[in-house]
């Protein structure tokens, strides 16, 4: 590590506290130059989602070439027990994760935005690459109609546009408007929530409405046309507990420690 604040190799990696991207709407017009991918079931995609953030079981994404998420400045943290992981990653590359449980390191990224194992275009490690990119989804943005961030996101948000969900079913329908309406009513009523509870970062941000989604079913909130006071306190007092209530269901997997079980 340097003076200014880098960890340097053959490239520049940088670390330390970022400005966390605001979430912000998704511009819903698709790129005309940019084909549709489909997304499938979206109540299918969802119980999946769930179930990995649940287990850390990972998420089967249709990614092709693409490589966006590999190349917009992410901070990727890896827990102490993904062993198998962290023996394949240069100890240079990887610093304490601040505000993480103890041990849970960053893994950060070079000048250009790209992660430092991206070799030649592919993971260099992918068969054992960590949670945190097994777990991601970019149709998560999608999903909760918000983009990926700012201008170094601006990949994945091109990319989230193109994903095309089917309902097949009326709850696949109704599950994707509570996602998004979760995904509005943190944004909108942030300050009602405990400080530090709603996100600035996008991506938490969009897994925190994946988490909740249930409590908008049950409110019956439009997202495109929230009506409620921004102290709707029945839904702040909802959304903490159906939070709560999400966690809990991982101690299985994960034991106490946060740490999963083996």
């Amino acid at each position: 590590m340097t003076s200014d604040g880098y960890l340097r190799t053959n490239r520049t990696f940088f670390h330390g506290e970022n400005l966390l991207s605001v979430a912000v709407s998704m511009d819903t017009k698709l790129d005309t130059e940019c084909s549709t991918l489909q997304a499938g079931s979206f109540s299918i995609w969802l119980g999946r989602l769930r179930k990995a953030l649940r287990t850390g079981t990972g998420m089967a994404v249709p990614c092709g070439t693409c490589t966006a998420c590999c190349r917009s400045s992410y901070f990727i943290h890896i827990k102490p027990d993904e062993i198998e992981t962290l023996k394949r990653i240069d100890r240079a590359l990887l610093f304490p994760a601040p505000g993480r449980a103890k041990g849970t390191l960053l893994l950060g990224y070079d000048e250009k935005g790209c992660c430092p194992l991206l070799i030649n275009g592919a993971c260099s490690i992918y068969k054992y690459r960590p949670l945190t990119c097994r777990t991601y989804d970019c149709r998560i943005f999608s999903a909760a109609g918000i983009a990926a961030g700012g201008e170094d996101k601006q990949q994945i948000t091109q990319q989230a546009r193109r994903w095309r969900f089917s309902y097949p079913a009326k709850r696949d329908r109704y599950q994707h408007e509570a996602v998004r309406a979760a995904a509005s009513f943190l944004q909108k009523a942030a300050e009602s929530f405990p400080a530090g509870f709603v996100p600035g970062n996008a991506g938490e941000l969009a897994v925190l409405a994946v988490k909740v989604f249930g409590v908008f079913i049950k409110y019956g909130y439009d997202a495109d046309n929230l009506a409620y006071p921004s102290a709707d306190h029945r839904i702040v007092k909802a959304v903490i507990a159906a939070l709560e209530k999400f966690e809990k269901s991982k101690s299985a997997y994960y034991g106490p420690s946060g740490m999963r079980s083996r």
